[in-house]
C-alpha cells in the first residue's frame, strides 16, 4: 500500500482498482520477456524436455 499511496501518489480508489500486474508495472518491476529462441536453442529445449508420447495428448 505504501508504494502505491505514497510513493506513486496514487487515489485509493485507483490503487485499489488495480490488479497486482498493474501495480508491478507502475513501481517499474516488470521485466520485458527474452526474444523467442532460434532454432538451435529450441533444438536444445526439445533435447531436453522431450514430449511424453505415452501421455494421451
Amino acid at each position: 500500500m505504501e508504494a502505491g499511496l505514497s510513493r506513486l501518489r496514487l487515489p485509493a480508489r485507483d490503487f485499489w482498482r488495480m490488479t497486482p500486474r498493474e501495480l508491478a508495472a507502475a513501481l517499474g518491476l516488470v521485466t520485458k520477456h527474452g526474444a523467442a529462441p532460434d532454432r538451435a536453442g529450441l533444438s536444445r529445449m526439445m533435447m531436453q524436455f522431450p514430449d511424453d508420447e505415452g501421455d494421451g495428448g
